[in-house]
C-alpha cells in the first residue's frame, strides 16, 4: 500500500511539473483608463467580433451576420451609438482549405446558431474598402466602397505552413483577426487559439497575394494562462488566445481576450510592450452572467477602441443587453512607449 502510495505522489508531481510548464505567468502590465463606455442600438443579434475606424467611421460587424456590416452613428447628449446596417452580397462561397471534418463542424454551427460564414474581423484600407475574415471558410472578403464584392485569392503556401506548424487545426477556433495596412498591399490574420498565431500575406500586382519570403507564419504560440483575478469565474485557466489585430504606425497590436490585454509586437510578432485592461472591464457590474468577452480591437492616436462578443441571452450583472465597445485613452507616453515595463 506505501508503495503504491509512493507511486501516487511521483505520478502526481510529475502531473504537476509538465502542467507548470504550460502554464504562462505575464509580468504585471500598466492599466489602460477608460474614457467612455458605447452601448450600441439597433444591432439586434450581438455578436460583435470586429471594429474599424475608416476614413468614413467607426464600422463594426458580427460574426452571425452574412449580409450586412454596420456603420456607428453618434446619439446626441448620449454615450449610445446607433448602428446603421449597410447590406452587401458575398458571391460564390470560395474553396474551403479546411479539412473535411472542420468543413463539416463549422457549417453545423453555422446553421444551429446562424452566420455561415462567420465573420471574425474587420479592416479597411486609406481607399475606404472594408475587408472581412471569415472563420468558417478561412477566407477573405473584400467590399469596395462602391460595395462591390470579392473574395480575395490567397496562396495555399498559407494554409500549408499554417497547418505545418499546429496552426487552424480545432473547429471553431481558426481565424479570429484581420488588419490590412493603409495601402492595402499587406495583411496580416490572427489565428486563435490551441495554437494561436500570426500570419503574413503582401500584394503585388504580377503574383497577387504571396508570403513575403515564401514565409507566412510569424508567430506560434501554445501554453495556458489564468484570467485576470477578477473574473467572475475564480481561478479559470485556459488556452492563450488572440481575437483580433491591429497595424498602427508600423507596430502590430494584438488583442488577448482571456488576459484583457493589448499587446504592441513588431512586424516579426515579438512583444515590445502591453497594457491590461483588466481593472475597468472586470468591474463587477460589467461582468456577465454568460459569456461576455472582448473581440474586437482599433488603435488610433488617442486611445483603443474594443468591443465585447456578447448577445441578448447573455446580460451583464447590471442588466445591460445590447453591445458594447470601450474607448481607452492612450498610454501618457503614446502607444510606441515601453514606459511602465
Amino acid at each position: 500500500m506505501l508503495r503504491h502510495r509512493i507511486t501516487l505522489c511521483v505520478v502526481l508531481a510529475f502531473a504537476c511539473l509538465c502542467y507548470a510548464d504550460q502554464l504562462i505567468v505575464p509580468p504585471k502590465w500598466p492599466e489602460l483608463e477608460l474614457l467612455v463606455e458605447h452601448p450600441i442600438d439597433n444591432m439586434a443579434e450581438g455578436n460583435l467580433s470586429g471594429i474599424a475606424n475608416c476614413i468614413d467611421g467607426l464600422w463594426v460587424e458580427s460574426d452571425r451576420a452574412d449580409l450586412y456590416i454596420y456603420k456607428l452613428i453618434s446619439q446626441t447628449n448620449t454615450s449610445v451609438l446607433t448602428a446603421q446596417a449597410v447590406v452587401f452580397k458575398a458571391k460564390t462561397v470560395p474553396k474551403n482549405a479546411l479539412s473535411l471534418f472542420n468543413s463539416l463542424g463549422n457549417v453545423t454551427i453555422g446553421l444551429l446558431r446562424g452566420g455561415i460564414y462567420d465573420f471574425e474581423g474587420i479592416s479597411c484600407d486609406a481607399d475606404g474598402n472594408k475587408y472581412l475574415v471569415s472563420e468558417a471558410y478561412l477566407a477573405v472578403l473584400k467590399i469596395s466602397k462602391e460595395g462591390q464584392t470579392q473574395w480575395l485569392t490567397l496562396p495555399n503556401m498559407l494554409w500549408q505552413q499554417a497547418k505545418a506548424h499546429g496552426l487552424l487545426q480545432k473547429t471553431n477556433q481558426l481565424l479570429e483577426g484581420i488588419v490590412i495596412s493603409p495601402d492595402g498591399k499587406r495583411m496580416w490574420l490572427a489565428a486563435e487559439r490551441n495554437k494561436r498565431g500570426i500570419l503574413t500575406l503582401i500584394y503585388n500586382e504580377q503574383s497577387g497575394w504571396q508570403c513575403p519570403n515564401e514565409q507566412c507564419v510569424l508567430l506560434v504560440e501554445g501554453g495556458l494562462e489564468h484570467f485576470p483575478p477578477a473574473f467572475r469565474r475564480k481561478n479559470r485557466i485556459d488556452a492563450r488566445d488572440f481575437s483580433d489585430l491591429v497595424f498602427y504606425n508600423e507596430k502590430l497590436f494584438t488583442l488577448e481576450r482571456s488576459a484583457f490585454r493589448i499587446c504592441r509586437r513588431d512586424l516579426q510578432a515579438s512583444i515590445e510592450q502591453c497594457w491590461s485592461f483588466a481593472k475597468e472591464a472586470l468591474q463587477p457590474q460589467r461582468q456577465y452572467l454568460g459569456y461576455g468577452m472582448p473581440e474586437a480591437l482599433w488603435i488610433d492616436e488617442k486611445g483603443a477602441w474594443i468591443g465585447v462578443d456578447s448577445d441578448i441571452t447573455n446580460q451583464r450583472v447590471d442588466g445591460e443587453t445590447r453591445p458594447i465597445i470601450w474607448r481607452f485613452a492612450a498610454p501618457e507616453q503614446g502607444w510606441l512607449s515601453t514606459r511602465g515595463n
